[in-house]
């Protein structure tokens, strides 16, 4: 059950309380746990990576690389059905990718000088995707698909094995779809940081991308932070919903979309925002005739358990509430859902009326699905194909152009106290009257 409240009888507090997310701050034996994994696959690379993997995921595990002869196999273990799924949402999230490559510009902000703006693509990205209780091929084809896009030279994966030493049959299987062939057998923190700075079979990536439980978020963020490190896509923690519904929702519709994030992670969080106390109280009801026959009921109920369902006084302050929590995926089943749509303004991804659930954009409407989780929305955006790019700017001034330019910037130098900046322009200046080159 969620825990119900109404708006505007909580206090200030009761109300940082009510959308605060489940171990939402620093662990501080996590990071210790993290920074000693991290010093170990830094110090002893192969062999520190292989321990933490056997000792987490495969006991028997005998070398990180997955062979060719792996790959190709993998196929003729997955249906039909999911391999045509696979080649339908590939072709619609390619669809989609394929209108945000970023354009180069080029602009003469003055006569004789000229600025351009050259988009490049990062060289070596390494995806993490989550194997665990529940892999996701899916966060494969959402990370590998705008790479190719933005044309990064150098791709490749790592996942955890399952406990026989084989990776998931249907990752390796979009993974082959994709044209992904360097695909190594970690997972965790072990990955991230072999990711990071390399080991004598993994390459050093320049920026990693991909979700995952408390550690990988941890081990992300820490070599982020190192100079010798890798940059990272975001901070990315367990799923989140929040669903806005008026009376007119789907209480069976609500209560599913709930627990499709409910499902993800004990850790996750989901909330229903809605300005109907009779909904809120059918959708109660809902959940738990749907959790009787879910397979993966206890962990939706660990995640409920830090969960709410809140009474707003109308759609105003209940689209103030979804703003303030700044939700990884917002859902809209309210009348008039698209002017409602408007008033968002922190969101990772919005699904808009009764008919978009959040699952279409997990795996086939083309949306990103890598998104911020934890507020982060108030300030990151999900991954797109400008994630996989790097910007340049260049500029090229005439003589005339700098001429042109030189009293204002020698003014602003001065002003700054820095003369040898002043100077860099008023040298050139006087080589121009003097006429030299």
């Amino acid at each position: 059950m969620l825990l119900s409240t109404t708006w505007a009888k909580l206090s200030p507090a009761e109300k940082a309380a009510a959308l605060a997310r489940p171990r939402a701050g620093k662990n501080a034996e996590v990071q210790r746990d993290v920074a000693a994994i991290v010093r170990a696959v830094r110090e002893s690379g192969d062999q520190a990576v292989l321990e933490f993997t056997r000792k987490f995921d495969s006991p028997d595990l005998t070398g990180l690389s997955v062979s060719q002869e792996e790959i190709a196999g993998a196929a003729t273990q997955v249906s039909v059905e999911i391999l045509n799924a696979l080649e339908d949402a590939i072709q619609r999230i390619r669809a989609f990718h394929l209108k945000q490559k970023p354009l180069n510009i080029s602009v003469e902000t003055a006569p004789g000088v000229l600025c351009e703006r050259r988009s490049l693509p990062v060289e070596r990205v390494g995806l993490y995707i989550p194997g665990g209780t529940a892999p996701l091929p899916s966060t494969l084809m959402m990370l590998a698909i705008p790479a190719q896009v933005a044309g990064c030279p150098e791709i490749v994966l790592t996942t955890p094995p399952q406990r026989d030493g084989r990776i998931n049959p249907v990752i390796l299987t979009a993974a082959a779809r994709l044209g992904i062939s360097r695909i190594f057998k970690c997972g965790g923190a072990q990955a991230i940081a072999a990711l990071a700075f390399g080991t004598q079979t993994i390459p050093k990536m320049d920026k990693i991308f991909g979700p995952g439980n408390e550690w990988v978020t941890e081990a992300k963020m820490q070599v982020a932070y190192d100079p010798e490190g890798a940059a990272i896509d975001l901070p990315a923690g367990p799923s989140e919903v929040l669903v806005l519904a008026d009376a007119s929702a789907s209480a069976a519709f609500v209560a599913a979309d709930l627990l499709s994030q409910a499902e993800h992670d004990r850790s996750s969080q989901v909330i229903l925002v809605s300005t109907s106390a009779d909904l809120i109280a059918r959708v109660q009801s809902e959940i738990q005739l749907q959790l009787a026959d879910l397979p993966r009921q206890e962990i939706a109920e660990a995640a409920l358990g830090s969960s709410r369902a809140i009474l707003a006084a109308d759609l105003k302050e209940a689209m103030e509430i979804s703003n303030l929590y700044a939700p990884e995926h917002l859902i809209l089943q309210v009348q008039d859902a698209r002017a409602v749509a408007a008033l968002v303004r922190n969101a990772g991804s919005v699904f808009i009326g009764a008919w978009s659930p959040e699952s279409a954009g997990d795996y086939a409407s083309g949306t990103n699905h890598v998104l911020p989780t934890y507020g982060f929305a108030r300030a990151f955006s999900g991954v797109t194909v400008d994630s996989f790019c790097k910007t340049i700017s260049f500029q090229e001034l005439s003589p005339a152009g700098l001429q042109g330019l030189a009293a204002t910037v020698e003014t602003l130098a001065a002003a700054e106290g820095l003369e040898a900046h002043r100077r860099a322009v008023s040298l050139r200046v006087r080589a121009l009257r003097e006429g030299k080159s």
